[in-house]
């Protein structure tokens, strides 16, 4: 395929994309279910799960699989600066009120299901079909363990700002317990694929890496954000010139994220929380949310959704496999970061909301999953379980949360409205 005819699908691609994430959107959004479920719903409807199975040609010609790489580096700068904009709105002081109990609900949700996968992986490993014949018993147990303590915090951050919970206790305890838990299952999936045979060197990069990012960002990068910031407020504008340089810093920090294989949301998040507050951060904000909630960020959904096959579960032995699966990763993750939060003194209430949120697996599931599956650690049926159970949790979250907290507390008004600007 040439340049030109790639360019012409691209934009095809896109044009489909959007206009089947508004329609499913809006059917999620009647249904209760936030924007973000009924894109990446929509994204499984534009893969192999049914477009591909009732018109296998016209979805081959629409997503020719040399056209994905250019679909996932857009995806990529999406994701990217979306969670840049979620650092924005972190809200470091209401985080330092309850930084005991974003530990522990990030340390829980991490261990038990990360326990509860490696014996889930011991179960699985006697079935024929499931993982590699190559893979070693311990790297199937962290693989699945992995998979099974991961947070999908994309689209936990994408849930919070629809809700309305960005800057609320609830909102910024949760986004941080997953931020942590994330890092941490991402510095262990490097661990499994240096096992795997991709190398020692690929782990200790991406915790040394990561180490150094965070070190470089709160010390010297913040001193050189404070100055720049405090050049846009004697300006009293963004002027073009500076806000070029304010995407490449994004950019560069995405990168480097990226590199070092811990994935590019943690780049933009981390320079979006150490960014001063003023007015380079509002107007980066104002400029940035409707072009990457609205244009980009569904391609990032979208493009997970394509890589997913559904119809290999059409099998009653795999299905009720995959029913164990949803309700070990439901049971290990809710109740551990239920019973966390609840240790350190949080309302009931709020401790249920947090562990219907902390249980949503979503798209970061997916990422590691393809990651497996292309590594030759797991096999396909294996792959679309556990695509099941993510897409799953993320149907469950919001029900859930409505369910044991946000329905009350918006009639006791301790919470706004879901946020307009996500849902029109």
């Amino acid at each position: 395929m040439s340049d030109a005819q790639l360019s012409a699908v691209f934009f095809l691609q896109m044009a489909c994309i959007l206009v089947v994430c508004r329609a499913v959107g809006w059917v999620a959004r009647k249904i209760g279910q936030p924007l973000v479920v009924g894109e990446m719903v929509a994204g499984v409807l534009l893969g192999p799960s049914l477009f591909g199975l009732f018109l296998p040609s016209a979805q081959s010609r629409l997503f020719p699989p040399e056209s994905l790489k250019i679909l996932y580096v857009t995806a990529q700068v999406g994701v990217g600066v979306y969670m840049f904009l979620i650092g924005l709105e972190f809200n470091m002081e209401t985080l330092s009120k309850h930084l005991r109990s974003a530990a522990s609900v990030s340390i829980a949700g991490m261990v038990v299901p990360f326990a509860t996968g490696m014996g889930l992986a011991l179960w699985l490993l006697k079935m024929p079909g499931l993982f590699s014949p190559t893979v070693s018993q311990t790297v199937a147990m962290l693989f699945l363990g992995t998979s099974m303590s991961i947070t999908a915090f994309p689209v936990l951050a994408r849930i919070i700002y629809e809700r309305g919970l960005l800057g609320t206790s609830l909102g910024t305890l949760t986004l941080a317990a997953g931020a942590v838990a994330d890092a941490a299952a991402w510095c262990v999936l490097a661990v499994v694929l240096a096992a795997f045979g991709a190398g020692n060197g690929m782990a200790v990069r991406a915790i040394v890496g990561g180490l150094v990012f965070v070190v470089v960002l709160v010390t010297i990068g913040r001193k050189l954000l404070g100055w720049f910031s405090a050049s846009v407020e004697r300006a009293g504008k963004l002027s073009g010139d500076r806000f070029a340089l304010s995407l490449a810093g994004i950019m560069g920090a995405v990168w480097f994220t990226d590199t070092i294989g811990l994935h590019a949301v943690l780049g933009g998040f981390v320079l979006g929380l150490v960014l001063p507050r003023g007015l380079l951060a509002q107007e980066l904000q104002r400029k940035l949310e409707p072009l990457v909630v609205v244009f980009m960020l569904p391609i990032f959904f979208a493009y997970s959704g394509l890589k997913t096959r559904l119809d290999l579960l059409a099998n009653g032995p795999l299905l009720m496999v995959a029913f164990v699966i949803l309700v070990a990763a439901c049971a290990g993750k809710g109740i551990a970061c239920w019973a966390a939060a609840r240790w350190h003194g949080e309302e009931n209430r709020m401790s249920l909301a947090i562990a219907a949120l902390m249980n949503c697996r979503g798209l970061m599931e997916l990422i590691i999953l393809n990651i497996g599956l292309q590594k030759g650690i797991i096999q396909q049926p294996l792959f679309s379980m556990m695509v099941l159970m993510a897409l799953a949790t993320t149907l469950m979250a919001t029900p859930l949360f409505e369910w044991v907290y946000g329905r009350k507390a918006r009639r006791e008004g301790k919470l706004g409205e879901p946020h307009a600007g996500s849902a029109e």
